[in-house]
């Protein structure tokens, strides 16, 4: 009787996982054909009850898109920094209300009322870098350049600590105080001390000079119903900012990572998710902490780059999490990733 029961019990599980499915490939009919794709993940209890991907990686070599695609994770990326500069304060080589000038001292005395926290958090008030590019500017910017721009710029939007506003020059800052703390260049930070330990095995911080990702999505922009490449601009080779590249499997031991302590402390990951800041004026955001968006119990945060648009959205109380990546302009994540999880929540 009771190997009876299994089984019904086991039927109506694939029963519903087939329901969530077919539900899952209806939201996700745009990614679906000769088209650039992506992949996606729902994550329950830390298992994948939802792992598909859709259209292509490269459109050029006909290569389509698998759950091992690489994408550039944009400002998804946000979370690793982030996590670094934990990882380093738990190490005692820096602290969170260090002055970035002590790091960078390069920065205006303007600059010296601002920390890591205020960094981490976007109440920093710096200028942003995209702003202040040079006109005719054609080769892309490192990090040195960004630092550079900071450093002849005295305005600021805000005096620290008494506003919100998301702030690429934040991180991109946090990527370089990460290797002068380290003594390390922060791609080998990342993967001595975040990938590698979490087996996130072909996850990477790409710069030009270095390795490629393996089995790389590359990103296209929709101009009058065709698809054109669009993988790289004058910002995409900054790193703290949004330089990496992973696939939703490898995303997958990261979400794992979140919810002990294989990682990061008990404290880190509190502050992690912490509302660190109030924020006022984005849709479904209420709070950022370190590298997170918070609205309410979920913890999100998307990734926008030239050719990419992702999303990582977890709702830790039910231990569900959807993860969606896409190499393409259109359409924006978040809205397919809360819809995708809705049957999976409260069950």
């Amino acid at each position: 009787m009771r190997s009876i029961i299994r089984l019904l019990a086991s039927l109506l599980l694939l029963g519903s996982t087939g329901v969530r499915a077919d539900n899952a490939d209806t939201l996700m009919q745009r990614y679906t054909g000769k088209v650039p794709g992506a992949s996606l993940l729902v994550l329950k209890d830390g298992k994948p009850v939802l792992r598909k991907a859709y259209g292509y990686a490269n459109l050029e070599s006909d290569e389509a898109a698998t759950p091992a695609t690489n994408y550039r994770l944009a400002s998804v990326s946000k979370q690793f920094t982030a996590a670094a500069i934990l990882l380093l304060a738990e190490d005692g080589k820096l602290k969170l209300d260090d002055s970035v000038r002590r790091w960078l001292p390069s920065l205006p005395a303007t600059d010296q009322a601002i920390t890591l926290h205020h960094l981490l958090s976007h109440s920093s008030g710096l200028i942003d870098y995209e702003d202040l590019i040079p006109p005719g500017t054609t080769a892309q910017l490192n990090d040195n350049d960004v630092l550079r721009m900071l450093s002849a710029e005295n305005r600021s939007y805000f005096a620290p600590g008494t506003s919100y506003r998301y702030s690429n020059s934040g991180y991109v800052l946090l990527g370089l105080i990460v290797e002068r703390a380290s003594g390390q260049r922060l791609p080998e930070f990342l993967r001595q001390r975040i990938f590698e330990p979490l087996h996130m095995d072909h996850t990477l911080l790409r710069e030009p000079s270095g390795p490629e990702p393996a089995h790389r999505a590359f990103g296209y922009s929709e101009t009058d119903g065709k698809w054109t490449r669009t993988d790289q601009d004058l910002t995409s080779a900054t790193r703290g900012d949004g330089g990496v590249y992973a696939s939703i499997d490898d995303l997958a031991s990261w979400d794992a990572a979140l919810y002990d302590h294989r990682l990061l402390s008990d404290a880190s990951r509190k502050l992690a998710f912490a509302a660190q800041n109030k924020v006022n004026g984005e849709d479904d955001v209420d709070a950022y902490g370190y590298g997170w968006r918070i609205h309410g119990d979920v913890r999100w945060h998307s990734g926008e780059s030239i050719g990419f648009r992702n999303v990582i959205v977890r709702w830790p109380k039910h231990h569900v999490t959807v993860i969606l990546l896409s190499n393409r302009n259109d359409p924006e994540p978040y809205r397919t990733a809360l819809a995708v999880a809705q049957p999976f929540l409260g069950h």
